[in-house]
């Protein structure tokens, strides 16, 4: 039995949707980081970004192999690193928009006085 687009679609946002999965991913972006620069840039619990990177494998976001007693994750490819990028470019717009508003509301503000 399959599963709907707009349901698949809607899985791998929420699967996105993680604080620390998204910092992952945006420290990936550059190339692979061993799970040790990724716990320095970070900043949570080993237990908690193990359990985020498991997710992400899960998903084949990312891979990690072992070089030596060090494991060093990826991006699995760049359709990612284009979304990170994407998602960049309209929260900007978004942003830009609310700070056009405040600036108006302010004006307004300014005029009443």
């Amino acid at each position: 039995m399959s599963v709907p687009l707009n349901h698949a679609k809607a899985e791998f946002f929420r699967m996105l949707g993680h604080p620390v999965r998204i910092r992952v991913l945006e420290l990936l972006q550059d190339g692979p980081v061993p799970v040790r620069g990724l716990l320095a840039a970070i900043e949570v619990e080993p237990s908690s970004l193990s359990q985020q990177l498991a997710v992400l494998r899960r998903s084949g976001i990312v891979t990690a192999t072992r070089e030596g007693s060090t494991v060093v994750y990826e991006l699995a490819g760049g359709d990612v690193a284009d979304l990170l990028k994407a998602a960049r470019r309209i929260l900007t717009e978004m942003l830009a928009g609310q700070n056009g508003l405040l600036a108006e509301l302010r004006e307004v503000e300014v005029a009443a006085r």
